[in-house]
């Protein structure tokens, strides 16, 4: 994996909490994940996600909000140019960006490996809609020991 980075590189050494959420989510789920994002924001978490999904992105727009750092994990290149929702964070050393591909569009593959590496690098994780048929089944099977939750 090649992997490169922009942001506050020191970030890694905090103890992280990583959230994946599947593209299909219950709808009695969603609650309880904005609920847990606002608690993230509150106990100053570090979290870390692709912020691919619908979902994902929703809980990043209330991450951003708080003042706890976040690592945002790409499944393709680095921006060229940050957008400009991300600078205030990369200028108050909150965000980390962490590229896990070169290829210039997400692809299933270069997810795959995204979501692979954010569950190695996070201390504990939670899984959002990884039932029966999503990609992110198998990664909850093989990460069980750091599964703290299930939304």
């Amino acid at each position: 994996m090649n992997l490169t980075h922009q942001g506050n590189h020191s970030l890694l050494r905090l103890s992280k909490t990583a959230f994946l959420a599947s593209s299909t989510i219950p709808v009695d789920k969603v609650l309880a994940c904005y609920d847990w994002a606002h608690r993230m924001c509150r106990e100053g978490r570090c979290v870390v996600s692709g912020f691919s999904s619908h979902l994902e992105k929703e809980v990043f727009d209330i991450l951003i909000q708080g003042t706890q750092p976040i690592i945002l994990v790409r499944a393709r290149r680095l921006y060229r140019q940050p957008p400009p929702t991300l600078q205030p964070l990369l200028d108050s050393n909150r965000l980390l960006i962490i590229s896990t591909s070169t290829a210039p569009r997400q692809s299933k593959s270069t997810a795959a490996a995204r979501n692979q590496y954010v569950c190695e690098i996070a201390d504990d994780i939670i899984f959002v809609g990884a039932g029966e048929g999503s990609s992110l089944q198998s990664l909850q099977e093989n990460w069980k020991e750091k599964e703290v939750g299930i939304l």
